[in-house]
């Protein structure tokens, strides 16, 4: 198993993201694995395997939302960062409303995306202590 602060799994049905954002990610050092559907990741990381999750919003299937929702019913309390291409203002207020650490716009800012992923394992150490 991974460590723990340092699992992100990225859900986008976008393969050059996915890629693009592994690439960025593992230069600092997180384990990262990624997935083209919520589906493919739900079927692969069990609940309690930990890890940050980035979650693109608008994918065929399962969306984000619908995603996050599943692991919250779920009782899971995997951090979750939304990412979209779409400009909307009421998707950030939404992203934190429903308990993500954050949104970020596609192009994702390399060091912002980092950032909401170290509070998201400060946090989660937090409540494992």
């Amino acid at each position: 198993m991974l460590s723990s602060n340092k699992n992100v799994y990225i859900v986008d049905d976008d393969e050059s993201v996915c890629r693009a954002l592994k690439i960025l990610l593992m230069t600092f050092d997180f384990e990262v694995k990624t997935f083209n559907s919520a589906k493919s990741f739900f079927d692969a990381v069990p609940n309690d395997e930990p890890g940050c999750l980035v979650l693109d919003i608008h994918m065929p299937g399962v969306d984000g939302w619908a995603a996050q929702k599943k692991i919250l019913d779920s009782g899971s309390n995997r951090p979750v960062i939304f990412i979209s291409a779409e400009k909307q203002e009421s998707a950030a207020g939404r992203a934190l409303n429903v308990g993500a650490v954050g949104f970020l716009q596609k192009p994702v800012n390399g060091q912002t995306l980092v950032d909401f992923i170290n509070v998201a394992s400060e946090n989660t150490n937090r409540m494992i202590k």
